[in-house]
C-alpha cells in the first residue's frame, strides 16, 4: 500500500491494488505456515484472500477525505445551543496488536453561526475509526476535524470501547472499557457548558 512520506495527509493514500493484495495474502499464508497449520486445507484455503480483503475494508479511512464527505454539508443558521450526537457505533483496530476495539463516540458542539449536517458527524467518527488507531489519538481527531471544519465555540468528544487486545491477551480484562474525551473551547473552559454535555453523554438512551 502506498504510504505518504512525511509531510503529507493520511487523506492522500491510495486503496491497496490488486499487487497489494497479493502481498497481504502472501503475509497471512506465511503467518498460518509459522503456526503450524496447513494454508492448502480445505477450511484455511481461501483465508489469505479473506484477510486482504478484510484490511482493506477495515483501514478505508486512510484514502477517505473528510472534506470530500463534508463537502457542502455546512450551513449558516443562527443557532447557538448545544448540538450533540449520541452512541454513534464504531468499530477500529489497534495499532499496537492490530485486534480490534470497538465501541460508541458521543460528539457534540456549540456552533458559531455556522452547523453541519447531522449525518456527517457518524462519517467523521467512521474515517479515523477505520484506520490503525489508539482511542486517544482517534477522540482529538474528531474533535480537531471539527474545529477546523465549524470554527465553533466549542467541542467534544467522549468514546468508551472495549479493547479485544485487553480482553483476549495481557491483562486479560474482560468487559473494562476505556473512556477518553476531548474537551476544545468553551466544553473546556465553561464548567456548566462541560457538565451539560459530559451529562448527555452519560445518559442511557431511553432517558
Amino acid at each position: 500500500m502506498k504510504r505518504p512520506p512525511k509531510g503529507r495527509t493520511r487523506q492522500e493514500c491510495r486503496p491497496p491494488d490488486a499487487a497489494d493484495l497479493l502481498v497481504m495474502e502472501d503475509a497471512a499464508r506465511r503467518t498460518l505456515l509459522s503456526l503450524g497449520e496447513d494454508p492448502t486445507r480445505q477450511g484455511l484455503e481461501k483465508t489469505p484472500g479473506r484477510v486482504a480483503r478484510a484490511f482493506k475494508e477495515l483501514t478505508s479511512g486512510y484514502w477517505q477525505d473528510v472534506d470530500r464527505i463534508i463537502n457542502n454539508a455546512l450551513f449558516d443558521v443562527e443557532y447557538s445551543e448545544m448540538v450533540v450526537v449520541k452512541d454513534i457505533v464504531f468499530y477500529s483496530l489497534c495499532e499496537h496488536h492490530l485486534l480490534p476495539f470497538f465501541g460508541k463516540a458521543t460528539v457534540g458542539y456549540v456552533p458559531d453561526k455556522k452547523v453541519v449536517g447531522l449525518s456527517k458527524i457518524p462519517k467523521i467518527v467512521s474515517v479515523f475509526a477505520r484506520r490503525l488507531q489508539v482511542q486517544e489519538r482517534m477522540t482529538m481527531e474528531i474533535a480537531n476535524t471539527l474545529t477546523r471544519k465549524l470554527q465553533p465555540k466549542g467541542v467534544g468528544v467522549v468514546i468508551r470501547a472495549r479493547h479485544l487486545c485487553m480482553e483476549m491477551r495481557g491483562a486479560h480484562s474482560q468487559l473494562s472499557p476505556t473512556v477518553t474525551s476531548a474537551l476544545l473551547g468553551c466544553f473546556r473552559s465553561d464548567a456548566r457548558t462541560r457538565e451539560e454535555f459530559l451529562t448527555l453523554a452519560r445518559r442511557p438512551e431511553s432517558q
